[in-house]
């Protein structure tokens, strides 16, 4: 069911067309889950693959248990990738794909029920402490751990807000054709604080990475592909061959690959652990900053999102 537009908010074309990406979307029905019911996982051992999916019937959107999930696994692989990086062997972890099996979906974006209670609460701390949650995990897959491990995005269905800087935040973005991806942040006056910035200054200038945040419009894989921003663009249903078909042709490139990425990560000045750290900070004072019309920008998207099951 569509969700009313309220009059004061009628004349925000943009809040609209934002609304009408969350009404295009097919959701499953959400049950409540439990950590350990968030996300798919599974290895293989060949090519040294590590697997992680949102579940089909979990959250479609940065909850923090979410959050939290993906934090415990990520650091999992991690620390097992550490202790073989001396070793050698197939079941070394090699690769770290993150997709999602919601049909439709890959993440919508921030718990903005969440966000806009502790806004409305002055609570700081709270903001603070879910953003770093969020920025410890970008970082952690920007950088691969600082081991030879590529991390790869998988994105099949729609990507928003924090949903899309998570699927930025990996070595390599995989996009099937027709996905849309976007940063809404600004139709609320707030901005994307979770890295987006940094992580699309990887890809493109940074003149051109501010200007793509301000429009807050949504784009298709295919624009964001002439952009260079999606490495590798698939047809519709097949991109997780196309992950595949990446994966076996930079087999035997992955050492040269590895030593490459070291030098762009020494050399390259947008992502520093320690940026994406005070980008928070300035997170939470500008939506602490936020007018009461501002919030009530932010309610009509947590109404489209409910309107979803989201």
């Amino acid at each position: 069911m569509a969700t009313s537009l309220p009059l004061e908010l009628s004349h925000n074309t943009d809040l609209t067309h934002y609304a009408g990406v969350l009404q295009g979307v097919r959701l499953p029905a959400i049950r409540e889950v439990g950590v350990e019911d968030y996300l798919e996982q599974h290895f293989e051992p060949v090519y040294g693959v590590q697997w992680i999916a949102f579940k089909a019937d979990g959250p479609t959107k940065m909850t923090r248990s979410l959050v939290h999930a993906l934090r415990k696994t990520t650091t999992a692989v991690q620390n097992r990738a550490r202790r073989q990086d001396s070793s050698t062997g197939a079941s070394q972890i090699r690769y770290q794909v993150v997709a999602s099996n919601i049909p439709g979906v890959f993440n919508l974006g921030g718990d903005l029920e969440y966000i806009s209670g502790l806004i409305r609460n002055k609570d700081r701390a709270k903001l603070v402490a879910f953003g770093r949650d969020c920025i410890e995990l970008i970082y952690q897959t920007a950088v691969s751990y600082h081991l030879p491990v590529t991390t790869i995005s998988l994105v099949q269905g729609t990507a928003l807000g924090g949903g899309f800087e998570a699927a930025l935040a990996a070595n390599v973005l995989v996009a099937e054709r027709g996905t849309k991806m976007g940063l809404p942040e600004v139709m609320f006056n707030m901005f994307p604080g979770m890295g987006a910035y940094q992580l699309l200054a990887r890809r493109i200038p940074p003149v051109a990475a501010e200007r793509m945040i301000q429009s807050g419009r949504t784009y298709t894989a295919e624009e964001l592909y002439d952009r260079g921003i999606v490495d590798v663009l698939a047809e519709p249903g097949d991109g997780e061959n196309a992950v595949w078909d990446y994966i076996k042709r930079q087999r035997r490139q992955s050492h040269g690959e590895w030593g490459l990425r070291r030098v762009v990560e020494a050399t390259n000045p947008t992502l520093r652990l320690e940026d994406l750290i005070a980008s928070i900070d300035i997170w939470a004072d500008t939506a602490l900053a936020l007018s009461e019309a501002d919030l009530k920008h932010m309610d009509f998207l947590i109404r489209a999102q409910k309107s979803k099951g989201i």
